[in-house]
């Protein structure tokens, strides 16, 4: 069986403990150099090994090792603790994103906090896994997700899929959970010599964070939880991913209009039904006759993508009117890349996470139903979605029930979240912060950005995350905030300084 190594680091490992027993090492991690991909843009992040158990029910048994990050706090004299960070996923680079989220966190929240990124088990350097080999079976162009004729294809690559997984990293399955990740967490915790830690999670970290303070209540400090996921246990994973769906098709509709609203750029049509037009004949036209790489899977995931923030939008919709008007292909196919291992990683992770940490149809029939039902009303991305984790229908490890959320015991949490999100749809959030009594939320109006906290388009949010990070208070109820304003296409297109969710 092939395995995965993670990348060596100086210095020896943190000895591994029970979830809930002692500080790990009395001398701390072995702060050193981090991987080459990770010092080169942020030389000043520290990274270190820790050892785990493979199963925390057997803290004797098998370790597997993460890579941990560390950015000091820039004021000694002002520092109030260790703020963990989590881009989301699952499966998403966590120390990357720490050093990119330090580009763009609020210069009090840096003062008055170590940041730690990690790498969540078998993610990027935490002895990463693959399930397939991605030069082969991510082979441009996919399959149509759409078409009944391919149907049959997405069901064996869906099934592949999961053998890959399980005939390269089956000992790992079982344990790749959202409570092992917490579980892990937890020993960051104990090897940092904290008795308490704060936590900034997005998207996949705000389902992280919560099991974390249900298991660890009385180990959470601060904790904010930015564009969250809805708990509920009849919703995780398999009702979460089919409320995208909707998501997804209204937010398609806002990504016409502002299109529609800059006809003298990109000649598309000056309302939502024309520019609707112009992006359906395109599919039609890979459908008939794909472009290379380009084919309709392509094309509609890369208009999927694109909704989960606004700074790809302009480059994208002169995709279209190049395409549209001159038959010029050149700006979509580049936008096609080829998956690498890092990728492949990526999503190997989304889906034994996801497959492992609820139960979920395993009869073919129940999926195409639901795709179906939801694509008569929600068309643009139902079937599309659905083969992202269609995996999970063969998958070859336990599933577990997922745990409940309560949020007892927990000191006041802070929620943000966009009213038109894609990734975790404002309902889901709202699901959230009632199963947590002390949570109060702020709700980022007439936007659909996937995440408003420290990613460096809304002042308002960030300042109610600084007065609760650093000064421990949150406002005295719900609040919204104004929108961030939709870019202009007349303008330059900065790129973003944080590290994207996704």
């Amino acid at each position: 069986m092939k395995r995965s190594i993670a990348l060596g680091l100086a210095g020896s490992a943190v000895v591994a403990t029970t979830a809930a027993g002692p500080v790990a090492h009395a001398e701390g991690p072995a702060w050193g150099p981090c991987p080459e991909d990770v010092s080169r843009p942020y030389p000043d992040m520290r990274c270190a090994p820790l050892d785990v158990p493979l199963d925390h029910d057997d803290p004797d048994g098998a370790t597997v090792r993460l890579t941990v990050s560390k950015l000091p706090a820039r004021d000694p004299a002002a520092r109030r603790g260790s703020l963990l960070v989590n881009p989301g996923g699952p499966g998403g680079p966590g120390v990357a994103f720490a050093g990119g989220l330090s580009l763009s966190l609020p210069p009090e929240v840096l003062a008055h906090y170590d940041i730690i990124g990690f790498d969540t088990r078998h993610t990027a350097h935490s002895t990463p896994i693959t399930c397939v080999d991605p030069a082969a079976y991510w082979k441009n162009p996919l399959p149509d997700p759409d078409s009944p004729h391919t149907r049959e294809l997405n069901w064996q690559r869906a099934d592949e899929y999961a053998d890959g997984c399980a005939q390269r990293a089956g000992q790992y399955l079982p344990h790749l959970t959202t409570p092992s990740n917490a579980k892990d967490m937890d020993r960051i915790r104990q090897a940092l010599g904290e008795e308490r830690i704060s936590f900034l999670g997005y998207s996949y970290g705000t389902y992280l964070g919560a099991v974390y303070g249900e298991l660890f209540p009385q180990h959470v400090d601060r904790m904010v939880l930015d564009s969250a996921v809805n708990p509920d246990i009849s919703a995780v994973w398999y009702r979460n991913n089919l409320s995208q769906d909707i998501a997804a098709q209204h937010r398609l509709g806002l990504y016409f209009d502002w299109i529609a609203q800059h006809d003298h750029v990109f000649h598309l049509g000056t309302d939502r039904a024309a520019v609707s037009g112009a992006w359906e004949a395109i599919l039609h036209g890979l459908r008939a006759q794909p472009r290379g790489p380009l084919g309709p899977a392509e094309f509609i995931g890369m208009t999927f993508d694109a909704l989960y923030g606004e700074h790809g939008w302009t480059g994208l919709a002169h995709g279209f009117s190049a395409m549209r008007h001159h038959n010029d292909d050149r700006e979509l196919v580049g936008r096609v890349l080829p998956k690498d291992e890092a990728a492949e990683n990526s999503n190997a992770i989304y889906n034994a996470v996801e497959c492992a940490d609820a139960p979920w149809p395993t009869r073919r029939e129940q999926w195409e139903r639901d795709s179906a039902a939801i694509a008569r009303e929600h068309p643009f991305a139902a079937w599309y979605n659905s083969w992202t984790v269609a995996p999970c229908a063969s998958w070859h490890a336990p599933r577990r029930r997922p745990l409940h959320i309560t949020g007892r015991g927990l000191p006041p949490v802070l929620i943000f979240n966009s009213e038109g999100d894609v990734a975790t749809p404002y309902e889901g959030a709202l699901r959230m912060h009632r199963s947590m009594p002390s949570s109060v939320m702020v709700t980022e109006k007439d936007a659909g950005g996937h995440g408003v906290f420290a990613l460096g388009s809304n002042a308002e949010a960030d300042r109610i995350g600084v007065d609760y990070l650093v000064h421990g208070t949150v406002p005295a109820d719900d609040v919204s905030v104004p929108g961030h304003p939709l870019p202009d296409p007349t303008k330059p297109q900065p790129e973003p300084k944080a590290a994207r969710l996704r």
